[in-house]
C-alpha cells in the first residue's frame, strides 16, 4: 500500500518545522509559478505526495540558503525533471552595499503604556477599548508600545473629533489587514528573514500604502 497523499493544512507544519516563514499563500504561489504540481482530487483539492513536499524542501532550501530567485530554481528543477543532472546552482551574489552613503535609520519608540497615553492625549477608557479590539499593541514580544501605536492612538484621538470612533477604526483595521494580506503574497516568493526578503517586503508595503492614499484622495477628489 502506498503512502497517503496528504492535504496542504497537513503538510505544512512540517515544512514550517525547517522553513518557519512557509505559509499556505507560499506554496500555492510556487504551484501557480509550476515548480510543483499536486494532485486534484476531484472536489478541486489539493494532494501532496511525499515526492512532492521533498521539492517544496528544495526549493525553500535554495530560496533560504542560495537567495536564488525563482527563475533560477525554475530552470534547475527543469533539467532534473528532464532526467540531467544538473550542478546545484550558484548561489546569489550579494549585492554591494554603498560605501558612501548610509542607509537612513529608523530611529526605535518604545513607550510605556502611561507615555503612551499621555502622548497620545487618550483617556484610559479609550485606550483600553482599543486595545480590546486590537487595533493599539505593543511590540512584538515586548511589553511596550512603538511608532504604529502611537500614530494609531493619536489618529483615534484626533478622528473622535469628526464622530469616527471604534467602529470606523475596526473597518480602517479590516481594510489594512486586506492589504497585508496582498503584500505577504507579493513578498512570497522571497526568504522572508533574508535581507532581500525584509526589503521587499518594506518596499511593496511603501507602495501599496501610497497607493492607497492617492487612491482615497483621487476618490474624494471626484465627489
Amino acid at each position: 500500500m502506498g503512502v497517503p497523499l496528504r492535504t496542504i493544512g497537513q503538510i505544512l507544519p512540517e515544512l514550517q518545522r525547517d522553513y518557519p516563514d512557509v505559509t499556505v499563500t507560499k506554496i500555492r504561489y510556487l504551484e501557480s509559478e509550476g515548480l510543483v504540481s499536486p494532485v486534484r482530487t476531484d472536489t478541486g483539492y489539493r494532494k501532496y505526495s511525499t515526492t512532492d513536499v521533498d521539492r517544496l524542501r528544495y526549493i525553500l532550501r535554495l530560496q533560504r540558503d542560495n537567495y536564488l530567485p525563482l527563475k533560477v530554481i525554475r530552470e534547475h528543477l527543469e533539467q532534473m525533471d528532464a532526467g540531467e543532472n544538473p550542478a546545484p546552482p550558484v548561489p546569489a551574489a550579494p549585492t554591494a552595499q554603498p560605501t558612501t552613503k548610509s542607509a537612513p535609520v529608523r530611529r526605535v519608540i518604545r513607550m510605556t503604556r502611561k507615555e503612551l497615553l499621555r502622548r497620545s492625549g487618550l483617556r484610559e477608557s479609550v485606550l483600553v477599548e482599543l486595545e480590546r479590539q486590537r487595533l493599539v499593541v505593543p511590540r512584538h514580544g515586548t511589553v511596550h508600545f512603538g511608532q504604529e501605536a502611537l500614530i494609531v492612538a493619536t489618529a483615534a484621538k484626533k478622528l473622535s473629533s469628526y464622530g469616527m470612533d471604534i467602529r470606523h477604526l475596526r473597518a480602517i483595521k479590516q481594510a489594512a489587514e486586506r492589504e497585508a494580506g496582498l503584500i505577504e503574497q507579493a513578498v512570497a516568493p522571497y526568504p522572508q528573514q533574508s535581507p532581500s526578503g525584509r526589503e521587499a517586503t518594506r518596499d511593496v508595503a511603501n507602495l501599496v500604502v501610497r497607493a492607497h492614499a492617492a487612491l482615497v484622495h483621487s476618490i474624494l477628489d471626484q465627489r
